[in-house]
């Protein structure tokens, strides 16, 4: 199969990291989670981060993504990917490395959302992300377009009926 970026898009919540660990063993790819880059940062995007980290860690998350499409390897970025322009910079860095570029949107509800974090919030192991940045996160996230044709998934089992 040839190397490839797949870009997650979804809110907080949605499953995102699911999504990413059941595709990187699917096609095999590695994973490039910028929670994780964030994390060896020493910020939190729970208690919200400031542009210019973000940005920051996007400058990470390309350079680690360029090195492993560079070794020949396909790549799965965990993200949010909210908003656009941030996933037409993927799309750019896919063009310039030569590779292909699917864009995965995981589509959930903002109730099930709201109902995964309160779920979290019982597991002492976790971190939480507080009521102010969830609510603005929910309220600036953009979706994908139509015209960027994104493949849309509700769960990690909806990718059994995907061809990657």
């Amino acid at each position: 199969m040839a190397d490839r970026l797949v870009l997650l898009c979804g809110t907080s919540f949605s499953g995102k990291s699911t999504v990413a660990r059941v595709l990187a063993e699917r096609l095999p790819a590695c994973v490039v989670s910028l929670d994780e880059i964030n994390e060896r940062r020493g910020l939190w995007g729970g208690n919200g981060i400031p542009v210019e980290e973000w940005m920051r860690t996007h400058d990470v998350a390309h350079a680690e993504v360029r090195e492993l499409l560079g070794s020949g390897r396909s790549v799965v970025v965990d993200d949010t990917s909210s908003p656009r322009f941030l996933r037409d910079g993927w799309r750019a860095l896919a063009a310039a490395e030569d590779v292909g570029f699917t864009l995965v949107y995981v589509d959930v509800d903002h109730a099930t959302v709201r109902r995964r974090r309160a779920e979290n919030r019982l597991d002492p192991r976790r971190q939480d992300v507080t009521d102010a940045v969830l609510e603005q996160h929910l309220a600036d996230f953009e979706p994908p377009e139509a015209d960027e044709h994104a493949v849309r998934v509700t769960s990690a089992d909806d990718l059994q009926h995907l061809a990657f």
